[in-house]
């Protein structure tokens, strides 16, 4: 999975270049996320690379890093989803977001006996957002995306249907 994600990732990049696309940025990303049974959100940080295919379509390739620590730190979950999101603007700082992550989970446990243990699950989302111009070809980044993992779309037209989490991200994206 991996594979096929890099591999997209360079034919866009490539592609992008080779079509005198609208702009490719790169930048740091700050979020906030919180599970549905979770009683606190935690924060991530990350980097995201965002392609203008043209003034109303986008691609963006991310990855984010969070950590967590429970019962005394004899738990720590590190989690490192790998996002890729194709993205819609009906207006020029508006925009729609849909696409697949590669969630990847591991559970590094301080008690003699256990091993430690590392998921790897795929997962959807969608969610909107806004990028606002801030000076030559930099922008202001910030959007919300709720999460589906390992979801297999049977309940449409989304009947009960319940996000795993949700994420607010902001970032400053330079121009390259």
């Amino acid at each position: 999975m991996l594979k096929k994600v890099a591999f997209v990732l360079a034919a866009l990049v490539l592609g992008a270049a080779q079509s005198n696309a609208q702009g490719i940025r790169l930048g740091p990303e700050v979020g906030y996320y919180k599970t549905q049974d979770a009683d606190d959100g935690k924060f991530m940080f990350g980097a995201a690379l965002r392609l203008k295919l043209s003034s109303a379509l986008g691609v963006e390739g991310a990855i984010n890093y969070r950590q967590e620590k429970y019962g005394n730190d004899a738990l720590t979950v590190r989690s490192w989803p790998i996002l890729v999101t194709g993205m819609f603007y009906p207006l020029p700082i508006v925009y729609g977001a849909l696409g697949a992550g590669w969630y990847n989970t591991t559970f590094d446990v301080n008690v003699p006996g256990i091993d430690n243990e590392t998921q790897q699950e795929f997962g959807w989302h969608f969610g909107a957002g806004v990028e606002i111009p801030m000076g030559g070809n930099s922008r202001l980044t910030g959007d919300l995306r709720y999460v589906f993992l390992d979801y297999s779309f049977d309940s449409i037209p989304f009947q009960d249907v319940d996000s795993n989490f949700y994420m607010i991200s902001a970032g400053f994206l330079f121009g390259l």
